[in-house]
């Protein structure tokens, strides 16, 4: 079998791209290669569904770059097929005075990417979201949107099969030889002009076949949940999130009205032992384990990025008590009854430069002789798809 275009990978990522090549490229074969048997089993499936702003982001990153178009592309792309999307909006409020110094940089990246968001006070924030413990002000983000993505992924495989491409279940490769062009699975082998690899929390272990990105290593992040009981939903208008600790490399729990109306809580940013570790002992192999331990050990050891003092916040979120101390900080009035266990869980696939010694914060990718590998798609990598797969396919070196 002859393709123009392989690709290693049907999450959010892989799929934007291949419904913009097909569209833009007309009559190429293009097929997607997908380990699992149905789409949205892991990140693309599993995220929050929020469609964020931009607003966290320095203008000179990608993420900047990405997020706000992405998002306004892939909001008017639900309008138009009737996928379930709306504009909650979204507070950003400030736990202390030390940490408020940091919503006047959220208003500066919020002016350089174009984003609409107002610096409020307590009160007016309290007029939106009544609940939220905004002593110390706090930024409202009113263009914060969440939607069905699970409905977005349906979507997307039936444009992609409409336009002449195809999707194959239960494709896991094992060999890739980037020079001849040839690529084999557990049960087909075929060739191909241009391969992408958009393999999410295994992107690294699919370039190394190819000898690209041996200088990187994704280490996995848990993310658990909570969401709030029934009769304590109306305490959550929108989304309620923390000013970002600018000492520690991810965001911290917060409140998110799911597309359903349910209010999750969360997630935590706890080191996992495996790729796809969503219980206790799920997805976890004596090798990988190994290898990753390694790898998280060394980030404690050197604090790299202050790790060692995120993984001693992150730890105690295993109890309930852990994590309601950190998410009362958000919510007035926070009490254990108003959480649920919820079986919603997620893992952040983290890319270390071995290198440098570093923790990657950016999208990231790499060209082998005949292929472009999406190393770290990381959040916000659903809101900027639309507009990763335009940056890809415009500057494709084929």
């Amino acid at each position: 079998m002859n393709y123009d275009f392989v690709f290693v990978g049907a999450g959010i990522i892989g799929l934007t791209i291949a419904r913009r090549i097909l569209m833009t490229h007309r009559g190429v074969k293009l097929l997607l290669l997908e380990k699992e048997s149905s789409l949205g089993v892991h990140a693309s499936g599993r995220n929050s569904g929020v469609l964020h702003t931009g607003i966290y982001y320095p203008a000179n990153t990608l993420k900047a770059k990405f997020c706000k178009s992405g998002s306004d592309q892939l909001f008017s792309y639900a309008s138009e097929h009737a996928i379930p999307v709306r504009k909650d909006g979204k507070v950003i409020v400030a736990r202390n005075e030390e940490n408020s110094k940091g919503l006047s940089q959220l208003i500066s990246n919020a002016n350089d990417n174009g984003i609409n968001a107002i610096l409020m006070n307590e009160k007016e924030i309290n007029e939106i979201e009544p609940h939220a413990f905004a002593k110390y002000g706090g930024i409202y983000c009113k263009d914060t949107g969440v939607i069905d993505n699970n409905r977005v992924l349906k979507h997307l495989r039936i444009d992609i099969e409409r336009l002449g491409g195809e999707i194959k279940f239960e494709q896991r490769v094992i060999f890739i030889d980037d020079d001849k062009r040839f690529i084999r699975t557990n049960e087909i082998s075929l060739n191909y002009g241009y391969l992408i690899n958009t393999a999410g929390a295994f992107a690294d272990n699919v370039a190394k076949m190819v000898g690209v990105g041996n200088e990187f290593r994704l280490v996995p992040f848990k993310g658990l949940y909570y969401k709030l009981s029934a009769k304590y939903t109306s305490r959550v208008n929108g989304s309620i999130y923390p000013v970002p600790d600018p000492a520690l490399p991810f965001l911290g729990i917060h409140f998110t009205r799911s597309i359903n109306n349910e209010i999750f809580v969360g997630p935590t940013s706890i080191p996992a032992l495996g790729r796809e570790n969503y219980g206790k002992l799920d997805g976890l192999s004596l090798s990988e384990s190994f290898s990753i331990f390694r790898n998280l050990s060394g980030l404690y050891f050197s604090n790299i990025q202050n790790f060692r003092n995120l993984v001693h916040k992150e730890l105690p979120h295993l109890t309930k008590k852990g994590f309601m101390d950190s998410a009362k900080g958000l919510v007035d009035e926070l009490q254990p009854e108003w959480l649920d266990e919820t079986p919603k869980v997620g893992i952040r696939p983290q890319l270390i430069n071995t290198k440098e010694n570093k923790l990657e914060m950016d999208f990231l990718m790499r060209e082998g002789q005949n292929s472009l590998h999406i190393l770290n798609s990381i959040s916000p990598a659903f809101s900027s798809s639309f507009a990763v797969a335009e940056h890809v396919v415009d500057n494709l070196s084929i």
